[in-house]
């Protein structure tokens, strides 16, 4: 139902700053843009979802708005947009189409799908759509800014990059199967803000979470006909709104706290030393390809918020493989990602973030550029610039599309080749030892050209996309069958190896070996140059049974099953990072250049120095890397020299046991055994010294120290 009320005649001019919704003592202003509509009309719903329709008369460069007295926080509302239909120009303005709020700060109500949601007819593309999908679609809610919540730790943990050890998880999947988490908690942001979820990510000792996408977003209309959802949540519809499904007290009835909850979750978080960093998604939206649903940006905006095909407008320029890109070029979406940015950083309080497809946010001009506006944009911006910035450095489909170590000094990245060089070196994969200490070292081939650090690698071996550690090492091939794409979806290049038997098994050679694998990468991870990521639930064994692209997966394949966790694993990766954080010379913030460092030194397993030869030995499998934890240390903030103990790594990836040499580093230097990934439960044997021998396990690394008051 459709009414005229007080509020039309009410309505005053208001101000076209800021975007979005902002409440005042006496009402709720509105500014919206929109280039190409003719007339706006914003919606205002009554809890029984009756409609009042006002004109927004006022327009100043293109933003529309209104203010309306006695309008307050939680008024639903949307907005309808009257100008030129015309695809092949790229514009498709349809006022039967209820629109979000590119600004609202929280939606509510959830989609349903059917031919009403598309701006064009079902039977002919070129023309509108008269279904009106009011009934169909969400609301925006007006929030106060800056609402009362009493922040119990006002202070950012603001961790140095050099001593962050990342944590990717998904707010439902980590805390939805959790004894200690209460039922009515489960699988929300207040989940993940409680005492038990809170108490394994402190005793695990890692310094920040990476939260898979929480801003509001909708799944696709296929998954949706499947009996599925898009579970990572990267089609995103609002870039201000935490996403309602993970909200408790929405949930029990409450439109709009997901706000006030998400805070409490940050508040937490940060009470417990713990960064929280958000993987956004700027680079495509909810709404599709041409044929796909409109939204929001599709009808207020078209040709400024997507990239539009110059030789065919009535379509998107796509590198990002679900349809439409985000128009980086255009200051319209420019503002919005900096706004949104600005917002999550100031009003939620987060430390960061992780950008999906970040390629795809520099093509201004249609190619990867790093002098792009948003680069210059964030590098400008004094609080976005200040922020952890971590870059996914591909996208789809470019000639360019592979980007990693081209980004601006003040971004890190994740290391897709380190990805792959240990995969590949841990199945016993000629990569090249020499490729193995690049890596090892913090990839200085890619980074140290433009004098960035070795934090500037982001290193991971698995992520939310593609295997568990634990299917890496029990499965050849992807099993996706439950994704309803006949196992078509999902990379095949997994570098996996499934130790003899493909899937379960209770063979215990196999069993064993795949244990063994499973902490020889982690000790390579948690040991290397850089920034280590974690992939949530990693570290006590999860399996996702052979899937490698569970987006659409929101079940027990996904959820983390406490219950079953590998305690033995959990404790090896425990003590790893324990190392790790004691000990600063695993976290050098300054490169130690590979094979070339004057710093490191390299041996080969017969205690000799590594040669050229040996370098370029393709089929070279094992080295052992001296630390010298007091040569050039790195200083602290404070100005303390950070000297440290030394340290042997020995790195053993045949499949046979290797004696080593121990060398001859620094003289009487005594070595007792820290790691053993082959078996950690094994008791410590005595000290050793130069000359003497040390067996090494298949696939195994060993973590050797002489101490610091041994340093003479």
């Amino acid at each position: 139902m459709t009414t005229l009320a007080a509020e039309t005649a009410a309505a005053l001019p208001g101000s076209q700053f800021p975007l979005g919704a902002t409440v005042t003592g006496e009402g709720t202003n509105f500014a919206v843009t929109s280039g190409s509509a003719d007339e706006i009309l914003l919606c205002l719903f009554d809890k029984n979802g009756a409609e009042t329709r006002i004109p927004v008369t006022d327009c100043d460069g293109g933003v529309w708005h209104v203010f309306v007295p006695g309008v307050g926080s939680g008024q639903a509302y949307g907005y309808r947009a009257t100008g030129p239909w015309d695809p092949a120009r790229g514009l498709r303005c349809n006022p039967a189409k209820l629109l979000l709020d590119p600004y609202a700060r929280a939606l509510t109500g959830t989609v349903s799908f059917g031919p009403e949601l598309l701006g064009h007819s079902v039977t002919d593309p070129d023309a509108p759509s008269d279904a009106d999908s009011a009934a169909s679609v969400p609301r925006s809610l007006v929030v106060a800014a800056g609402e009362p919540f009493r922040w119990r730790n006002g202070a950012h943990p603001e961790r140095p990059y050099q001593d962050t050890i990342i944590y990717e998880l998904h707010v439902k999947g980590f805390t939805m199967r959790h004894p200690g988490i209460p039922p009515e908690l489960r699988g929300t942001y207040a989940g993940l803000g409680h005492q038990a979820a809170i108490q394994h990510l402190t005793d695990l000792g890692v310094t920040a979470v990476e939260l898979l996408p929480v801003h509001e977003s909708i799944p696709e209309g296929f998954l949706v006909q499947r009996g599925l959802t898009n579970y990572w949540g990267y089609n995103t519809i609002g870039y201000f709104a935490p996403h309602q499904g993970y909200s408790a007290a929405v949930r029990a009835g409450s439109p709009g706290g997901q706000v006030d909850e998400f805070k409490a979750m940050v508040d937490a978080l940060h009470a417990a030393g713990l960064e929280v960093l958000l993987d956004v998604v700027f680079n495509h939206t909810a709404e599709g390809n041409h044929l796909g649903p409109t939204f929001c940006f599709r009808g207020l905006d078209n040709p400024a918020y997507y990239r539009l095909d110059p030789a065919d407008p009535a379509r998107y320029v796509d590198t990002t493989g679900c349809g439409n890109s985000l128009n980086a070029g255009d200051p319209v979406t420019l503002q919005l990602i900096m706004d949104s940015l600005r917002y999550w950083l100031t009003e939620m309080r987060v430390d960061g973030f992780r950008f999906d497809l970040a390629p795809t946010l520099a093509r201004q001009e249609g190619v990867f550029g790093t002098r792009s506006a948003f680069f210059d944009l964030v590098a400008q911006d004094p609080v976005v610039s200040r922020a952890k910035l971590i870059a996914e450095p591909w996208d789809v489909g470019q000639g360019d599309s592979y980007d990693l170590g081209r980004f601006p000094p003040v971004w890190r990245e994740w290391n897709g080749k380190y990805r792959d060089t240990m995969r590949d070196f841990w199945r016993s994969h000629p990569v090249g030892i020499g490729e193995f200490a690049t890596r090892f070292c913090g990839s200085s081939d890619m980074f140290s050209r433009s004098r960035r650090r070795p934090t500037a690698s982001v290193n991971l071996i698995t992520v939310h996309d593609g295997f568990t550690l634990r299917d890496l090492v029990s499965y050849d091939a992807k099993h996706n069958e439950a994704n309803g794409e006949d196992n078509r979806d999902g990379t095949d290049d997994n570098r996996s190896w499934n130790c003899g038997a493909e899937g379960p098994s209770d063979d215990p050679a196999v069993l064993a070996l795949r244990a063994r694998q499973s902490r020889a990468m982690l000790a390579t991870l948690l040991l290397s140059f850089g920034i280590p990521m974690l992939l949530g639930g990693d570290e006590a064994g999860r399996t996702q049974q052979g899937n490698n692209n569970a987006y659409c997966q929101d079940n027990e394949m996904t959820w983390l099953d406490w219950g079953a966790a590998d305690t033995g694993l959990l404790d090896f990766t425990r003590r790893l990072i324990a190392l790790r954080k004691e000990h600063p010379v695993f976290r050098r913030s300054r490169f130690l250049a590979g094979a070339e460092a004057a710093e490191l030194r390299w041996f080969t397993p017969g205690g000799t120095e590594m040669n050229g030869g040996d370098w370029s030995d393709p089929s070279a499998l094992a080295i052992a890397l001296y630390l010298d934890g007091a040569d050039d240390p790195d200083r602290a903030a404070n100005g303390t020299w950070l000297v440290d103990d030394d340290f042997l790594v020995l790195v053993n990836a045949w499949w046979e046991p290797l004696e080593f040499v121990l060398a001859a580093t620094r003289p009487q230097a005594r070595w007792r055994v820290e790691i053993d990934s082959w078996d950690p439960a094994a008791p410590a044997a005595g000290e050793r010294e130069a000359g003497d021998t040390i067996t090494v396990g298949p696939r195994a690394v060993v973590v050797l120290l002489n101490p610091l008051t041994a340093v003479g």
